[in-house]
């Protein structure tokens, strides 16, 4: 079975009694944190509130509401890579302006990426080779992958946007992660694997399946928001953008 069905987990009983919690470390504020964001697998908007401000935009200290299946996709990638350290965040939430001053730094900006929707997160994790890191993300099929083994400060980058991965990995790499072919990420030689297809089939399903996106309150109200995987899709990411956020000199 596809490590992407785990990503899929809410609709399972033993996920509906999950505790979720975070380990995060912001190079450039220097802070650290560990939030619990959802509980017996609702939601909890206090932990959601405080997500938001840890990965704001720290330029400008301004906030976003990050999606929540991001992080329900990064506390995945986490565990299934083996994760115990702190995540150390390069990049979370860049406002409107901050995207706007990368853009001036270099033409080769995105005008709009999923970082400036909440969607998207630059990380690594100390102890965990970065290739583990890209292999357990590019499994779950929710998002793109982004992988830069030579920035100053060497991370992956995941969203929660159209299925994707950058750069491009070779057959034989592909192959390697899926052994059966069945993957929608298309190799260098722009001709998908076997099993293309049928993976296609699966995660239209899964987008057609989608629950809803529980949120519990501090109080236990309940309220649903919208269709599980309806940030999974759309849009894109932008190479050079993440690379000018990693090479910014850390906050003091």
């Amino acid at each position: 079975m596809m490590i992407a069905v785990g990503f899929l987990a809410a609709a399972t009983p033993a996920a509906q009694a999950e505790t979720r919690t975070l380990k995060l470390y912001f190079i450039h504020t220097k802070e650290r944190a560990e939030i619990t964001y959802k509980r017996n697998g609702r939601y909890l908007q206090s932990g959601l509130n405080e997500v938001n401000r840890f990965l704001r935009d720290w330029r400008r200290n301004e906030p976003t509401k990050m999606s929540p299946q991001l992080l329900d996709l990064l506390w995945e990638v986490y565990r299934s890579a083996g994760g115990r350290d702190y995540i150390h965040v390069v990049s979370a939430y860049r406002s409107p302006q901050t995207n706007s001053m990368l853009r001036s730094r270099s033409s080769g900006v995105a005008k709009k990426s999923q970082h400036m929707l909440g969607k998207a997160i630059d990380f690594y994790i100390p102890g965990v080779k970065l290739s583990r890191l890209r292999a357990a993300a590019l499994k779950y099929e929710a998002g793109g992958v982004g992988y830069y083994p030579r920035s100053g400060s060497p991370f992956i980058h995941i969203d929660v946007g159209g299925v994707r991965h950058w750069p491009r990995m070779s057959r034989k790499e592909l192959m390697a992660l899926f052994p059966d072919g069945k993957t929608i990420h298309v190799p260098t030689d722009g001709k998908p694997l076997p099993g293309y297809k049928q993976a296609l089939a699966s995660y239209e399903s899964r987008k057609r399946s989608g629950g809803t996106v529980q949120i519990a309150s501090d109080s236990g109200n309940r309220r649903s928001g919208g269709g599980l995987l309806a940030a999974l899709f759309g849009g894109g990411a932008d190479e050079e953008e993440d690379n000018a956020e990693s090479t910014a000199p850390a906050a003091r």
